[in-house]
Order: C-alpha cells, then sequence, then structure tokens
C-alpha cells in the first residue's frame, strides 16, 4: 500500500527535476542583436591588451598596408587611364551606329514615299484603263477588303494601361493586371465587328480578313508592326455600331477589368473619320484544279493482282495525286 505513493512521488520529483533543469537556448536574432561583436574579436582584443605587439610587427605591419594601398591606388590609375582612353573609340562607335540608323530611317522614308507614289500613279492608270463602273466597282473592292483609304462616321474605342502601372524610367506599361494585353484588343475589334463595322484601324493599322494582333514580350504587334498605347480602335459603321458594341459582353468584361485594376477603357461616337490602306502587300489566295494524270499505256491483262512494274513497261505508273490505276 505504501511502495506506490512513494514511487509516485519520486517520479514527481525526478519530472520536476527533469523540468526544472531544462535549459532553453536564447533566440538568434536577439542575441545577434544584443551582442553583435563575435567572441573571437573580443578574445584578441583581451590578448592584445595583456600581451601587446612589439614595435617592429606595428611598423611591418604598417609598411605592408602602405604597399598594399599604393598598389590598389596603382591599378585603379591604370583602369582610370584605360577607360579614358577608350571612351573616344567607344562614343565615335555609338555616333557611327546613330547615324547609320538615321541614314536607314531617312532611306526607309524616301523609299515609302516613291511608293506611295507608285501606288497612286498605278492607280491612275488602272482608271483610265477601266470603265467608269468597273472603276467603280473596283474601289469599293478594295475599301471593302482593307487595301483602299475609306472614309466615314465611326466609333473610337481607347484603351490605355493603368496609372500607376507605368515605369518611372521608359513610361512603358510593366507586367501586372492593369496592362492592356494584346487579348484586349482582339477582344475590342471583334465585338466591332459583331457589331457591324465595315473597316477597323489600331493606332493607324488597318486591319484585313488576313490581320493578326498579337504580343512578342512586352510589345503588341499588329500585323507584325508594334503598336504603343494609348490604343485607339477605330471603326466605320452604321449609326447603331456604338450600342451595340456597348452591349456586347467584350465592352461588359473590359468595364470590369477596368474598375477593378485602374484599366483605362472608353468609347465615343466619332464624325468623318479617315482610315489608310493596310500597309502589308496584298497576296491574292485562289484556288485552282489540281493537275489531271497524263494518260500512259496500261495492259490489257493486268488485274487487281498485278504487281506494278518500272516505267516504260506495260502497267501505267502513278498519277500526280498519288494513286495508281
Amino acid at each position: 500500500m505504501t511502495d506506490t505513493p512513494r514511487d509516485g512521488g519520486e517520479r514527481h520529483r525526478r519530472d520536476s527535476a527533469g523540468r526544472g533543469d531544462r535549459v532553453f537556448a536564447p533566440d538568434f536574432l536577439t542575441e545577434l542583436f544584443r551582442n553583435p561583436l563575435d567572441h573571437g574579436y573580443a578574445d584578441a582584443a583581451a590578448r592584445r591588451r595583456v600581451d601587446p605587439p612589439s614595435p617592429a610587427r606595428v611598423r611591418s605591419g604598417r609598411a605592408v598596408s602602405a604597399v598594399v594601398l599604393v598598389a590598389l591606388g596603382f591599378l585603379f590609375a591604370v583602369a582610370y587611364r584605360q577607360t579614358v582612353a577608350e571612351e573616344p573609340d567607344r562614343s565615335q562607335a555609338r555616333s557611327g551606329l546613330v547615324s547609320q540608323i538615321r541614314e536607314r530611317q531617312e532611306e526607309t522614308d524616301r523609299l515609302t514615299l516613291r511608293a506611295e507614289q507608285l501606288r497612286e500613279e498605278v492607280t491612275r492608270q488602272r482608271d483610265a484603263a477601266l470603265t467608269r463602273s468597273a472603276a467603280a466597282r473596283l474601289r469599293d473592292l478594295e475599301a471593302t477588303t482593307g487595301l483602299g483609304r475609306v472614309r466615314g462616321d465611326g466609333v473610337v474605342v481607347q484603351l490605355a494601361d493603368a496609372s500607376g502601372n507605368q515605369d518611372a524610367v521608359t513610361g512603358a506599361g510593366g507586367p501586372g493586371p492593369g496592362r492592356v494585353l494584346y487579348r484586349d484588343l482582339q477582344l475590342v475589334a471583334n465585338a466591332l465587328w459583331a457589331a457591324g463595322a465595315e473597316a477597323i484601324a489600331v493606332n493607324d493599322q488597318r486591319l484585313t480578313s488576313t490581320s493578326t494582333i498579337r504580343s512578342a514580350g512586352e510589345a503588341i504587334l499588329v500585323d507584325f508592326r508594334p503598336v504603343t498605347g494609348p490604343y485607339r480602335v477605330s471603326a466605320i459603321g452604321p449609326d447603331d455600331m456604338r450600342r451595340r458594341f456597348e452591349a456586347s459582353t467584350a465592352a461588359a468584361l473590359l468595364r470590369r477589368v477596368a474598375d477593378q485594376t485602374g484599366l483605362s477603357f472608353g468609347s465615343r461616337t466619332a464624325e468623318d473619320l479617315t482610315l489608310p490602306e493596310a500597309a502589308t502587300d496584298s497576296q491574292l489566295r485562289f484556288a485552282s484544279p489540281p493537275p489531271s494524270p497524263s494518260p500512259s499505256p496500261s495492259s490489257p491483262t493486268a488485274g487487281p493482282s498485278s504487281v506494278p512494274r518500272p516505267s516504260g513497261s506495260g502497267t501505267s505508273s502513278p498519277s500526280p495525286s498519288g494513286g495508281g490505276r
């Protein structure tokens, strides 16, 4: 009867003694801020106080420090001199590249102007060669396909990145929900087509039936030509085009995104819009019948199980479509 309480009391004392002897390590960051100096530095300082270095050792240490400082100064001087000596070459190369870029831009502008003049000359010669009705029909087809300039009333939809989403140095929109994406321009263009638009241009880049709106890194490309914000999508169409566009799901989605991220989105009615012709070269695509197989002699005795022979034998050669008879 008395063994159990004694064992229980001893066990309790052992547990309490174990808990009392438990040591908790201090927090590392707290200890670091309380004692920032390593113990090794403190020990070294104590040893120097007890046994200070000899004057010769102090002089030798100072001499070594002076030599090291002189060597570093010499290296810095040589590096500075080389940098200054190479700066004229670097500036000359940069100025040469800038001049080449300007020359190429001027040449591109001259060629573009010459192409416009030749295009107008071709149009005049074509209109002179065609009848009045045929020329009018051709101009209508060019306006419909995007190869001709059009003019009329329509709608302008404008999108811009959120003001707080622009880079302080470049002014370009950074990544994030407040940035206009290429999919947003695709949504607007498709919604305008569905609303009855007859011609659409994104930042004066005319859209055709083969146009593409995609991204390349942080840039948005329209027919492989970069466009920058604010993005302006102009469309010419019927009078109720804006009402139908505002009622579309694309406009509702962009309004919700604008409310949540600060992205700028809005539309307005515009009068007397002028949309340029497409800058891409027109590549006509049309269907043509496949070439008919050339006739060749066939063996009158050849059956379904006959094996084809080389060219010149009694069997026919395979047709261009891949089959043989």
